[in-house]
């Protein structure tokens, strides 16, 4: 025992295997030694940070922490563990624990009191794999996390026999699953939430890996991460599939990762990896489809083809695995449909895939040649830099000449001219025109495609201030693709900047579970966040952008202004200074050194933003001076941004750094000129 047995108020955690009762049935052996591990993990972890295992029953461990940081650290580093264990075949463990802090009476080596039966309802609630903690635990540790960890807002929730509705977090780090279903909580919504989660379980779930290049030459890259996408983009759009969006399966790229790590923290059952060897005129392509509980191949296949060809490989590919994720899930294997009912229903299967691949492949036209040329355009359209802009631009048009009824070119020569327009690479003007003609050019060949509607929506959204024909265009684009993670991310964004905070948080969740591993997710996440003031939420997610990419840029800056408005400045200004961005980095240091009274040090921060980049940046520049208060300038560089028609002005309504100008006469007249609706912005 280390120490005295915690007393007073004190930190319980919680923790039992799920799924441990079906593993004793099925794999008994392999329990027997994976039981031995889990307890020696668990009980290393907990000594390490100063907490007394008060009790275990079965699998379960009970144990109390003098400190909220402690139990935190404790379930962090068994977790960790625990995901990093090489567990034996077939009894892969997933715990799941539960933290809550109250005072609890000690008694002969025990503990009694309401906080028990408090975790308990809250472990019952998690998944495996998940570490929930109650808002005392949350408020307790907040500021004492563990490295790289973060926490996140899961909401308010009716736990079991609790009277009253909990905050309930999660506690994230990049090296645990981060997507997991809805809790397995009571009362009204959350009676749904269980609904929901019975039903996310039973849907069928897979991430497409990028096909590894074969080819000897490197630039035959596009051609194997491009099938890949493409491949992905088709299962997204088929209902009932749960498809993990390309950010976060691509972000395993060249990793020497294992397939059940990347399952785990896809949140899917199975996994598409394959090979393209391309030569010439000639492609090699090979496929296979993991179920990851089992290490089995549910389906694989070779093909060597023309390039020609290369569409019926793509819908060959699609079908197969529509077909056999659903046969899986029905529990009959394509290999044992012997008799003449299962084999009539196989044919409907395959008849039924069919068709849902064709609706899926909507846009994509008909020429291999100009496919090479749109999947070329699409990787440099993601490079944002003026030349290879130019170059995507050009590859677009290149492929449209070819196969003038390409839908999915225009789409992505309409997304690149708007990149162009909003990076300042173009007029903003002619950009948007440019990028509006394309995407409806594309809707006119394929009104069904979802991709279009969105990139229509953002002419509308970010350049016309046309809120209605916007907010249709967003919704359409969901109706048609509920289950792709990047309409979900623009509907949230339509959805924060119309002030419905509820829907964005909503829509911006649903992405999350499908990119977990997205920088830009989670900081979108978190600008909804910072909306609706909810600062801790808004932090955690900027937190956890950080976590997959440290160096990314716009972060670093949104995550200062949260701490900032938590008073937390001198975190805050190291933040600020650490910015990436340069526009963003002035902009943010400015406003912190005035909130730490140092006017001269505001100043140097701001007088070059507004000299440098006050011809793209005046909305920023306005913000500052808005903090700084003031108001003159304040509205004057508001008035700059409307001539600049400066793509951030979207934000204006809900965004807090202009409180100090909504009494102001002039404010809500500004705001009836972007054309908002008053209602919404009275609300702010």
């Amino acid at each position: 025992m280390q120490g005295a047995l915690p007393a007073g108020t004190v930190t319980l955690l919680f923790t039992d295997i799920e799924g441990s009762t079906r593993l004793w049935e099925t794999q008994q052996a392999a329990m027997r030694t994976a039981l031995a591990r889990h307890d020696a993990l668990l009980r290393s972890a907990i000594r390490a940070h100063r907490g007394h295992v008060f009790k275990t029953v079965g699998d379960a461990f009970c144990a109390a922490f003098h400190t909220a940081p402690d139990a935190v650290a404790a379930a962090l580093e068994a977790q960790r563990a625990i995901v990093a264990e090489p567990w034996p075949e077939g009894a892969r463990l997933r715990v799941r624990m539960a933290l809550h802090s109250g005072a609890a009476e000690a008694r002969d080596g025990d503990y009694f009191g309401a906080p028990l039966n408090r975790v308990a309802r809250l472990l019952a609630a998690a998944h495996g794999g998940q570490t929930l903690l109650s808002e005392s635990t949350h408020d307790l540790a907040r500021d004492h996390l563990p490295p790289l960890a973060a926490v996140k807002a899961l909401g308010e929730h009716g736990l079991r026999d609790l009277a009253r509705r909990e905050s309930v977090f999660q506690l994230a780090h990049p090296d645990l699953p981060q997507a997991f279903p809805p809790l397995r909580t009571e009362a009204g919504p959350t009676a749904r939430a269980t609904a929901a989660a019975d039903a996310e379980r039973e849907t069928p779930s897979i991430a497409v890996l990028p096909f590894v290049n074969m080819s000897r030459d490197e630039e035959n890259e596009y051609f194997a991460d491009g099938l890949s996408e493409e491949l992905l983009n088709v299962l997204a759009k088929i209902r009932g599939l749960r498809v993990a969006s390309r950010t976060s399966a691509f972000f395993f790229k060249g990793k020497d990762v294992d397939i059940p790590t990347v399952a785990q923290k896809l949140n899917v059952a199975t996994v598409l990896e394959g090979s393209v060897r391309k030569s010439g005129k000639r492609v090699r392509i090979t496929a296979q489809l993991i179920q990851v509980a089992s290490d089995s191949h549910l389906w694989s296949e070779t093909y060597d083809r023309e390039l020609d060809d290369i569409f019926a490989v793509q819908d060959d590919i699609a079908q197969s695995v529509v077909k056999e994720l659903r046969a899986a899930l029905m529990g009959a294997a394509a290999t044992s449909r012997e008799s003449a009912p299962a084999t009539a229903a196989a044919s409907t299967h395959v008849d039924k895939a069919a068709a849902e691949v064709r609706e899926a492949t909507t846009g994509r036209g008909g020429n291999a040649e100009a496919f090479q040329l749109y999947l070329q355009g699409k990787f440099y359209g993601e490079r944002i830099t003026q030349g290879d802009t130019d170059r995507a631009i050009a590859l677009y048009e290149q492929a449209l000449a070819l196969d003038p009824g390409f839908a999915l070119a225009l789409t992505g020569l309409s997304r690149v001219h708007q990149t162009q327009a909003g990076f300042g690479f173009a007029p903003i003007d002619a950009g948007y025109e440019r990028g509006r003609d394309a995407a409806q050019r594309a809707l006119a060949l394929a009104p069904n495609l979802a991709d279009a509607h969105v990139e229509l929506a953002n002419v509308l959204h970010v350049h016309d201030w046309n809120w209605p024909a916007a907010d249709a265009a967003y919704r359409r684009a969901l109706e048609l693709a509920p289950g792709d993670a990047n309409v979900l991310q623009a509907a949230a964004g339509n959805a924060r900047a119309m002030g419905r905070e509820a829907e964005a948080i909503d829509l911006i969740r649903r992405a999350m579970a499908l990119d977990p591993l997205s920088v830009q997710t989670h900081r979108q996440a978190g600008i909804i966040y910072f909306t609706d003031r909810k600062w801790d939420d808004a932090a955690a997610s900027f937190r956890q952008a950080l976590d997959l990419n440290p160096k990314t840029g716009l972060t670093h800056a949104f995550l200062a202004l949260t701490l900032m408005m938590l008073g937390r400045m001198e975190e805050a200004l190291a933040l600020a200074s650490a910015e990436p961005h340069p526009v963003f980095r002035a902009m943010s240091v400015a406003m912190i050194q005035h909130r730490l009274g140092d006017r001269a040090a505001s100043d140097a921060a701001l007088l070059p933003l507004v000299a440098e980049y006050g011809w793209t940046a005046a909305y920023q520049v306005a913000e500052v001076y808005a903090v700084r208060g003031e108001v003159e300038k304040a509205f004057e560089w508001l008035e700059r941004a409307h001539a600049q028609r400066d793509p951030g002005l979207v934000f204006t309504p809900g965004d807090h750094l202009f409180d100090p100008l909504r009494r102001d006469p002039r404010f809500e007249p500004f705001l009836l000129r972007l054309r908002f609706d008053p209602a919404m912005f009275r609300q702010a």
